[in-house]
């Protein structure tokens, strides 16, 4: 592509889509072509699908593509550069206040569901550290006649989380509060207590993908010395928040498993089940208080 087109205001579809890709591929992007599609069919506004059809002359505007490879280049995540993230079967507005959800998380979900199979059920759930409000949202959405509140420590995270319930007509049962853990609740209790906190290891904080490290809140990321923090404090709040026959599922992260059952006994509660992603990895724990 020469200078001249590349300052030009339309570009041919396919010159300006190999060009991302090469900028893309260049900066160490994993599947440039494919992220170069994503890229070009937010800044036109149109599905992959609709993109499929365009022929590689068709000319079409440059200057916004171009603008968000730019970004992606500098690693900043697809989703806050589209400003959503698919998660289950919704789409979940993203921003910097909160970490993108992600598929590995959709493991609590599934759990939820298996364990309490009765769909209809008007259960009560608290998503603690709920970020975007995918947890929350998305348990709400198998559950018809359930209702949730979600809280989260950072302010603006607590008014995104309530933007995507709008965004997915569950204002009604959805609501979500600012503050830390669940000290502004009192005595209430819960059916299910949901929670992906925070658990990396501090020292690991630096290995993390630059995508993750230079863009995402490391308040949400940090679990401490040894990334169990989050959860000594959440274990030892289950028996006051959870009713006498309700769940907890918490996110883990790699190899935190038996150690999360060990603080969780220590707290009066079971491990019923810890389940893998699809990469095999375990990710959700499953804890109920022992009778």
């Amino acid at each position: 592509m020469s200078r001249a087109e590349k300052q030009s205001e339309f570009q041919p579809f396919g010159a300006l889509l190999a060009e991302g890709a090469r900028q893309l591929a260049a900066a160490g992007i994993d599947s440039p072509r494919r992220e170069s599609r994503l890229l070009m069919a937010h800044a036109l506004h149109e599905s992959l699908e609709r993109l499929i059809m365009r022929s590689p002359q068709d000319p079409v505007p440059a200057q916004a593509f171009l603008s968000y490879v730019k970004r992606r280049v500098q690693r900043e995540p697809m989703a806050f550069i589209t400003g959503v993230q698919g998660f289950w079967t919704l789409d979940i507005g993203v921003s910097p206040a909160t970490l993108i959800p992600r598929a590995d998380s959709e493991t609590v979900i599934s759990c939820l569901l298996d364990h309490m199979p009765d769909r209809e059920k008007p259960l009560s759930i608290l998503d603690l550290g709920t970020g975007t409000g995918c947890l929350l949202l998305a348990a709400l959405s198998e559950y018809r006649n359930a209702w949730g509140l979600g809280i989260d420590l950072n302010p603006a995270a607590a008014g995104l989380a309530a933007e995507n319930a709008k965004r997915c007509k569950m204002s009604d049962r959805a609501f979500f509060m600012a503050g830390r853990w669940d000290n502004a609740l009192a005595t209430y209790q819960f059916d299910i207590v949901l929670s992906n906190p925070p658990y990396i290891p501090t020292a690991d904080l630096a290995e993390l993908m630059p995508e993750v490290r230079e863009h995402e809140p490391v308040a949400a990321l940090d679990g401490g010395e040894d990334g169990m923090e989050a959860y000594r404090f959440l274990c030892s709040r289950l028996p006051e928040r959870l009713t006498s026959e309700g769940l907890a599922i918490f996110e883990i992260g790699i190899h935190q498993g038996p150690a999360l059952s060990q603080i969780a006994e220590t707290a009066g509660f079971d491990t019923l089940e810890t389940r893998a992603d699809f990469g095999g990895i375990p990710r959700a724990v499953v804890l109920q208080g022992r009778v």
